[in-house]
């Protein structure tokens, strides 16, 4: 059992695309001057001549690695979510995804949580952009160990594939260097059978806390945490769809086009169910601390306990 580790998952992205970087010498990073934000940092420190800053120019990024990864390299290009997935979107699909590249585009500072940074940065469609795009696989890992253990999967896996990315600190639950990761493959954090609660990313770590509180007051909730989006873990859901009987899902991404609509979607096709979608309500973000965020657009324990104890009375 590994301790218990508090680090925001991009700083976790940085330390294992670097560890992985001493075994496979085909790795490269690329960044768009945000190497400091985005940790990739750690990795330029190491091996400065497998890292390529690009300057504020994200488009150019997408384009070179899709280059790089054409030659045998396995290249993560890196910026911030709003910019990586969000601005380069037309590279992304027509220079990664329809040639079907071997490319890791990283997501960081997604979602509310940026905090201060504010709404032009709190990125809550990648998710959404990124799913459109036909072959792109999506990784929203939960904590420090799950980040790692994803990114070790995404460098094996061949073909073109989306990391999303925080930065809020948050404490890890795995606690587990040897934690299986498995591309597709979604994870039972916690067994019930009244009603499954569906989580994604930093909401996993709530929806878990959630769901221990409900246990105290009589209520037995589900936990599933889908670090993969895309493909998704339709049978997981499907299962928890018939033996629960209603499903929540909550997500720190715009509601739309995100993991309750990806859901929603899995749900209609074999076992039609009532679904809650929690998240960002189709609205924009604003500026503020973090944590403070979170709470006002209900993206925390308390409100997923509030959320669940509603549903179950309809």
């Amino acid at each position: 059992m590994a301790e218990m580790v508090k680090k925001a998952t991009r700083e976790s992205f940085g330390l294992a695309v670097t560890e992985l970087a001493a075994e496979n010498p085909n790795i490269v990073v690329l960044d768009a001057d945000l190497a400091a934000a985005t940790k990739t940092e750690i990795f330029k420190k190491a091996y400065a001549d497998r890292f390529i800053d690009v300057g504020i120019a994200e488009c150019n990024m997408i384009g070179i690695a899709a280059g790089l990864a054409t030659t045998g390299k396995i290249p993560f290009a890196a910026s911030f979510a709003m910019f990586s997935a969000g601005r380069a979107f037309e590279q992304v699909r027509n220079s990664v995804g329809y040639p079907h590249l071997n490319v890791k585009v990283v997501g960081s500072h997604a979602g509310i949580s940026v905090g201060e940074d504010g709404a032009t940065h709190q990125c809550c469609e990648d998710i959404a952009l990124m799913r459109t795009i036909p072959g792109m696989v999506i990784l929203n890992p939960s904590d420090h160990y799950e980040m790692k253990a994803a990114v070790k999967s995404a460098a094996e896996y061949v073909g073109p594939c989306y990391i999303r990315l925080g930065r809020l600190a948050v404490e890890s639950f795995h606690n587990n260097d040897d934690y299986h990761f498995e591309i597709g493959k979604g994870i039972t954090e916690r067994e019930g059978n009244d009603i499954t609660i569906i989580a994604t990313g930093l909401m996993v770590s709530e929806a878990i806390k959630a769901a221990d509180q409900l246990k105290k007051e009589g209520i037995s909730a589900r936990v599933l945490n889908i670090h993969t989006i895309k493909p998704l873990d339709k049978e997981l859901i499907w299962k928890a769809a018939k033996e629960t009987g209603k499903l929540i899902t909550i997500e720190e991404h715009n509601v739309i086009g995100g993991l309750g609509e990806a859901v929603c979607g899995a749900v209609c096709e074999k076992c039609p169910v009532p679904v809650i979608r929690m998240g960002v309500q189709d609205t924009f973000g604003h500026s503020g601390p973090a944590l403070d965020l979170l709470e006002e657009f209900g993206l925390c324990a308390s409100n997923i306990v509030k959320v669940t104890k509603e549903a179950l009375k309809k």
